[in-house]
């Protein structure tokens, strides 16, 4: 057995999961706050979304053997990128990273903590330089076990879950891959949905990072149209009746 096959057979802890797309501005500030915090059992996994600028090249500034570079030939969209990095992950608690945040420092620690006792995470975030936050409540950990009232929050709109500030056991992975074909945006949401459905999901009150509210966010800042908004709708309950058949199947599968 060589040196190499030895780092493959060791089992690796967490895993942070990142999609990438014209990120070059940003990128290198939020590998620096996340590498900081990984142990020598942890991985960064970035699949780039096929960017037209020097986001790739920026990842490749960094010569540490953690962090695993999956680029991608066409464009696929975030929701499937992020799918991409997870599947493609091997730690026993899968981390969702933006390219563009800062982690504060303890992150990695206290919300592997907190997933010793809940299959996912889902923690709050302050803006960088001290904006302000979008106008939806912070979550709270006394609604961790309020799991219907979270998904008819989520349903309505005034649960709000951000991937950037979200973890999850590997015993989730079969629940959120592959994310659902029709849903195009809002992967954070449907991982809260499996989380809440399957009973188990722990709120954060503390804000785990900083996160870099820009024009190329992917998440709007303004109020969407009626219309994008009842298709939203529609989208969140097909995902809560795909969620449902898939947490009782895993529950009945057998254990491998």
């Amino acid at each position: 057995m060589n040196a190499q096959d030895e780092v493959h057979m060791t089992p690796v802890r967490a895993s942070i999961c990142m999609a990438s797309y014209k990120g070059g501005l940003f990128i290198q500030e939020q590998i620096d706050s996340i590498l900081s915090q990984m142990g020598p059992n942890d991985e960064l996994v970035i699949v780039d979304d096929a960017s037209p600028d020097d986001t790739v090249e920026k990842i490749r500034m960094f010569v540490d053997s953690r962090i695993r570079l999956i680029s991608s030939n066409i464009n696929k969209g975030y929701v499937r990128s992020f799918a991409a990095a997870a599947s493609a992950s091997r730690g026993a608690f899968i981390f969702l990273a933006d390219q563009d945040d800062i982690w504060i420092e303890g992150r990695l620690e206290r919300m592997i903590s907190a997933l010793r006792e809940a299959d996912v995470v889902a923690s709050n975030f302050d803006v960088l330089g001290g904006g302000p936050r979008p106008s939806i409540p912070r979550l709270r950990a006394s609604d961790s076990q309020r799991h219907w009232s979270n998904l008819f929050g989520i349903m309505v709109g005034y649960r709000a879950y951000y991937g950037c500030g979200m973890a999850f056991r590997r015993s989730m992975l079969e629940s959120f891959v592959p994310v659902p074909s029709y849903l195009n945006e809002s992967h954070d949401l449907w991982l809260a949905i499996c989380g809440n459905v399957a009973g188990s999901i722990r709120h954060l009150d503390e804000s785990t990072l900083l996160r870099r509210i820009h024009d190329e966010n992917a998440t709007p800042k303004g109020w969407r149209s009626l219309g994008k908004i009842l298709s939203a709708r529609i989208t969140l309950l097909r995902c809560l009746a795909e969620a449902v058949g898939r947490v009782d199947r895993h529950r009945q599968s057998p254990p491998a």
